[in-house]
């Protein structure tokens, strides 16, 4: 039989029908973000047979789904905004991860394995493209019950790993739909200010993490002019189209494949899904590869560039949690800064505004608060940066690297943060 006859042969004529071949029990796998399936994952929904299933998302850029936990418990492995409400509402519970452990977590966590995913339409051969996705999902594909695609025309068909052959598929729905896309994030001129300075820390030659929003993209404009870069991350981002158009990237010191960049996801806009579509330039490797710290370590001068929320006078850092509160999860936080830590003159930089709420709250804090996460440990810091500077914290005693962030915080709070820091003996 044909690969077109295939198709027509496991073609669904509506999400409801595809998804009716779950059965009770059966552990439900999508991929995150762009990747998720809008409309299989809403017909679960509508299917009357399930019971003591669990539904297993990411980062999801849709609304929670709708669903009595009795039938279909939704765990979330990163928390959206409406997913935070749904945490706490006892509605979504949590699985705590470092991104690159999700293919083995799932691995041995689940069963009866059902993985759907938004996907491009099938080429020549019978293949299917994950497009801005590869994920835990891909490693997950040889041993999985069931395979269901949505497939979807607006989704960018690349190259790497990430790709699905008609003969794996038991069931497919066509659901073209407009993929979503990054909300335009306006420039603060503490990102202006944060994006120079850490765009001078970059070296021609170097190879960076980088992800999305204000200060990242704050920081790629100002590395237009930089050259022979090599983008080496977990996501990609709208503003890295810039990088390469202006000449900036070259990629000759990527490790897995030389003269491409390489992620696992991408979010961003139909400018960046147009970039991506048959480029031989994106390469989508498995979570677990781009995410291994011990890979990521053997890369000479790596720079990881990522956000937290707040940090201490002993430079712990809490990305995931607003006043004890879950905010979001580790994501590839924890497994870049440990590879940077290890990298040949590489460089872990972390950026926060230093105040929040109108400048009322200061970021850095003599203590996180009760309950926070700590998502980057005091001995994998590396270089903390606001808008008043750079606190190189690695090999720097506890006095010296309390010192070093009083210097970069807000100077409303910097005689408050040194009184506190000498009644705690730190100073």
């Amino acid at each position: 039989m044909s690969v077109h006859e295939l198709y027509k042969q496991k073609k669904a004529a509506t999400s409801l029908e595809a998804v009716s071949i779950i059965q009770p029990r059966e552990d439900i796998i999508v991929p995150l973000a762009v990747g998720e399936p809008p409309g299989l994952v809403l017909a679960l929904a509508e299917h009357n047979g399930l019971e003591g299933n669990r539904l297993f998302q990411m980062l999801s850029l849709y609304p929670v789904l709708a669903v009595d936990p009795s039938k279909v418990k939704i765990v979330s492995m990163f928390l959206n905004k409406d997913e935070r409400r749904a945490f706490y509402d006892k509605e979504v519970d949590l699985l705590p991860n470092h991104f690159s452990d999700l293919p083995q977590i799932l691995k041995e966590t689940t069963h009866d394995r059902v993985i759907m995913a938004a996907v491009s339409p099938m080429d020549e051969d019978g293949y299917f493209s994950l497009g801005t996705n590869c994920d835990y999902v891909a490693p997950l594909l040889k041993d999985a019950k069931r395979i269901i695609l949505e497939v979807n025309e607006n989704m960018p068909r690349t190259f790497g790993q990430n790709h699905i052959h008609i003969d794996q598929v038991d069931a497919l729905i066509e659901n073209h739909v407009e993929l979503p896309v990054t909300p335009e994030i306006p420039l603060r001129p503490e990102d202006e200010i944060i994006g120079k300075t850490v765009a001078d820390l970059i070296q021609n030659g170097d190879t960076l993490q980088i992800g999305f929003g204000a200060i990242p993209n704050a920081i790629m404009n100002f590395l237009k002019d930089h050259r022979d870069l090599t983008i080496f991350t977990e996501m990609i981002p709208d503003k890295v189209v810039d990088l390469f158009e202006s000449g900036a990237v070259s990629n000759l010191s990527n490790p897995l494949h030389k003269g491409s960049m390489t992620a696992t996801f991408a979010f961003g806009t139909k400018r960046l899904y147009d970039f991506m579509d048959q480029n031989k330039q994106v390469q989508m490797y498995p979570v677990d590869e781009t995410n291994d710290s011990c890979l990521i370590a053997k890369i000479n001068q790596l720079v990881t560039i990522n956000a937290t929320i707040e940090v201490d006078l002993i430079g712990q850092c809490n990305s995931e949690s607003i006043g004890g509160r879950y905010y979001s999860s580790t994501g590839g936080q924890g497994d870049f800064g440990i590879g940077a830590r290890m990298s040949k003159g590489g460089k872990g930089i972390i950026c926060l505004h230093s105040t929040t709420k109108g400048g009322t709250i200061s970021k850095i804090v003599p203590t996180l608060a009760t309950g926070s996460v700590v998502t980057t440990s005091k001995n994998d810091v590396d270089y903390i940066v606001t808008e008043y500077g750079v606190a190189k914290l690695r090999g720097k005693t506890i006095r010296e690297r309390t010192q070093a962030l009083i210097d970069i915080a807000h100077p409303n709070f910097r005689d408050e943060l040194t009184e506190k820091a000498k009644d705690m003996g730190y100073l």
